[in-house]
């Protein structure tokens, strides 16, 4: 076994180093010995961009030196594929037009994109309603929906790195015709596994909605005004859609547009996946973020090293101006329009740690306060470096028709406040501008828990045993929404793409607060909200059940029953499973494991009783199968079979050799379980991986 040096980074960290970033050969023998190889392997790669020799081992030094500090990281896909021929970028943006030639171009492009392990954003305004006549078939249209449901599916089969699907948005304008069914679609908690949805929200709709009026729905096949609606009654069932799944959030398309410095060239009409990133069709933008903890220092102005946060910024800019030039990008269309406007996205991440240590409470005016002068300390800077690099090696090719025209700009935009799960895991702090979700975290995997128990709240009850907690100690659940907009709001006054952020509501919350919090945004001046009821995606499966079956009783076991016995090779040694079968269907499960201790052999025993618990009370083999099948372990192996990931998903593969393949459906992203490493999540929106860093938006 190879030992790695941490060289200060956390276990953890090194756990998800090891299993995510490092670089291997064929074997699948680590190459990267340590932090250090993969650092100085990305810095080299991304200096290669300076056309001096010496400017390329200076800045090169430069980008390994705030790496291995933790001062700034890029986004995860340049961590991965710096130096290994891969694509750089996290965020897209592809267009659909309303043939069926487009739209299976799209299917296309975005598996290529996936393949890369980007997400996608795309806008289905353009595609006719459903319904409408269609003149060379002489049938009628299914609609954006559909289609959309067709990328979802072309999605869930290309594996992201074998790690993780393809993170999409879907979004329609509010004023398209079929935006009922579109806004009504993820209510039954199972559609679209790989798609986030949001409304594109016009300022005519809500000016309606102010005056509780109507406002026009555009068609666009018929490209015309066809018929009025009530803003109130489309406004209700977003707030309710919202209210069930976390599911449409808001885009504030108009407010994109007119902030946008490229408007010139036509309509933005897409984000990414989590909404911080407003792109043109065909344009990507590479990501970073800095731990702002980092530069919490009591014995400056402010408890903030501004000087040395300064430098940082300097330098993050230049890393991802330059990986625009070294970047592998998926598509011709990508990279011609990405290098034209050169977009970046520089962000930041341990801003609760910083306010912790501040003493701050998240919502307090004093938070908020502090938030614009470090917003605007970062726009200013990070300008600033995109001028001077204009000037160095010339502005972005579309500046003439930017609002640039006549200056030196390097950077069509520079800010953006991305979600940032598995680096900051990595760096030690907590995510984005976003609360802590919870001080103490218990993740439960196969073989046992990882408590997971934030360090500054660690340290201040070691240092205060028996003491209540401070009110600055507070978590994502524990703040009103108010407080989650403010913050937003706060950063967005000085970012200039957009802020990502997820605005967590008690499970209590009711759809007049959803309206609230929706309506606070607009005023607020945010791009776009995210709103995530607690235990909302759970509850959902819940009404499901019980207002669809009745109560379910485990059937009594005759005497005998003929039964089949398999041996299947895991990780943690040969697993022999015995399934029962009465009237040729599973009756029951058991489940056996060799040469593994007293916990592996009674886990595996128990999920064997599990599992004959549900058949015998009527549950479908195939959605036992689902749920198991997938679920990732701490020894992976490979068997003549496949993967085999561990000891549930040898059962699934056990079940499947007799029941045939299962396709995996839309529950996915229902369950709690991390798909990379197979521990519990937190329930949120997008919720973080507490063992190995896994988000489905970063």
């Amino acid at each position: 076994m190879v030992h790695i040096k941490d060289e200060g980074f956390s276990p953890n960290a090194i756990k998800i180093l090891k299993t995510r970033y490092f670089m291997k050969n064929e074997k699948g023998e680590l190459i990267d010995k340590k932090p250090s190889d993969l650092f100085r392997r990305v810095a080299d790669y991304i200096a290669s961009a300076e056309r001096k020799p010496a400017d390329r081992q200076k800045w090169a030094d430069k980008f390994f030196e705030v790496m291995m500090a933790r001062d700034f990281l890029p986004n995860s896909p340049t961590l991965t594929g710096a130096g290994r021929d891969m694509c750089l970028s996290a965020c897209f943006v592809l267009p659909i037009e309303d043939s069926m030639e487009s739209i299976f171009e799209t299917v296309k492009n975005a598996a290529l994109v996936h393949k890369e392990g980007g997400g996608t954003g795309f806008d289905f305004s353009n595609l006719r309603p459903k319904g409408s006549f269609v003149h060379k078939t002489q049938g009628v249209a299914s609609g954006p929906v559909s289609f959309l449901k067709v990328i979802d599916a072309a999605t869930e089969a290309v594996k992201q790195g074998g790690t993780r699907r393809g993170a999409n948005i879907g979004i329609l304008r509010v004023d398209h015709p079929d935006i009922e069914e579109f806004v009504t679609m993820k209510r039954d908690g199972q559609t679209l596994n790989n798609f986030n949805i949001s409304v594109a929200i016009t300022d005519e709709f809500m000016q309606a909605l102010k005056h509780d009026g109507y406002y026009w729905i555009y068609n666009p096949y018929l490209k015309k005004k066809t018929v009025r609606k009530k803003a109130r009654d489309i406004f209700k069932l977003i707030v309710e859609s919202a209210w069930a799944s976390g599911d449409p959030g808001l885009i504030f398309i108009d407010r994109i547009n007119q902030s946008n410095p490229t408007r010139e060239l036509g309509p933005i009409t897409a984000t990414n996946p989590c909404g911080e990133q407003p792109l043109h069709p065909y344009e990507s933008c590479n990501l970073g973020s800095i731990n702002v903890a980092n530069f919490y220092n009591p014995d400056q102005p402010d408890e903030f090293d501004w000087e040395r946060f300064a430098g940082i910024i300097e330098v993050a800019v230049r890393f991802l101006d330059n990986v625009i030039d070294v970047n592998k990008y998926p598509l011709p269309q990508i990279a011609e329009m990405t290098r034209a406007n050169r977009r970046i996205g520089l962000g930041l991440m341990g801003w609760a740690d910083l306010l912790l240590k501040k003493k701050l409470r998240y919502d307090s005016p004093q938070a908020l306060e502090f938030a614009e002068k470090l917003a605007a300390f970062m726009r200013e800077k990070a300008d600033e470096q995109s001028d001077k690099l204009g000037e160095l090696k010339g502005s972005f090719p579309n500046i003439n028709q930017s609002i640039y025209r006549g200056k030196k700009r390097r950077n069509a935009t520079v800010l953006t406040i991305a979600p940032t799960g598995t680096i900051s895991r990595l760096a030690g702090c907590s995510s984005s501008i976003e609360p802590i979700f919870a001080f103490e975290f218990v993740s439960k995997i196969l073989d046992g828990e990882i408590r997971d128990i934030h360090p500054l709240y660690e340290a201040w009850k070691k240092d205060h045993p028996e003491e209540p907690l401070p009110d600055y100690f507070v978590t994502a659940h524990e703040l009103p929404y108010q407080g989650h907009i403010n913050m937003q709001a706060a950063f967005q006054k000085y970012v200039d793409n957009s802020v990502s952020k997820t605005i967590n509501l008690p499970n209590q919350a009711s759809t007049e607060d959803v309206e609230k919090a929706f309506l606070l945004a607009y005023e607020l001046g945010t791009k776009g909200i995210t709103i995530y009821r607690d235990g909302s995606k759970a509850e959902q499966v819940l009404y499901a059940a019980a207002k669809d079956k009745p109560r379910l009783i485990p059937r009594d076991r005759p005497v005998s029953l003929p039964s089949i016995t398999d041996k299947i090779k895991t990780g943690l040694g040969n697993l022999y499973v015995t399934i029962t079968f009465l009237n040729d269907k599973p009756f029951e499960v058991f489940t056996s494991i060799g040469k593994s201790g007293y916990s592996t052999m009674a886990d595996a025993e128990a999920i064997g009783r599990l599992i004959s618990l549900a058949l015998r009370s009527g549950v479908e083999p195939k959605e036992v199968i689902l749920q198991l099948k997938g679920i990732g372990g701490s020894e992976p192996v490979f068997t003549e079979g496949g993967l085999v990931q561990s000891i549930p998903d040898a059962v699934a593969k056990v079940l499947e050799r007799h029941l045939g393949e299962v396709k995996e459906n839309n529950r996915d992203l229902l369950r709690d379980i991390c798909p990379v490493c197979g521990a519990t999540l937190p329930d949120d929106k997008c919720p973080i991986c507490a063992n190995c860093g896994w988000n489905k938006c970063s």
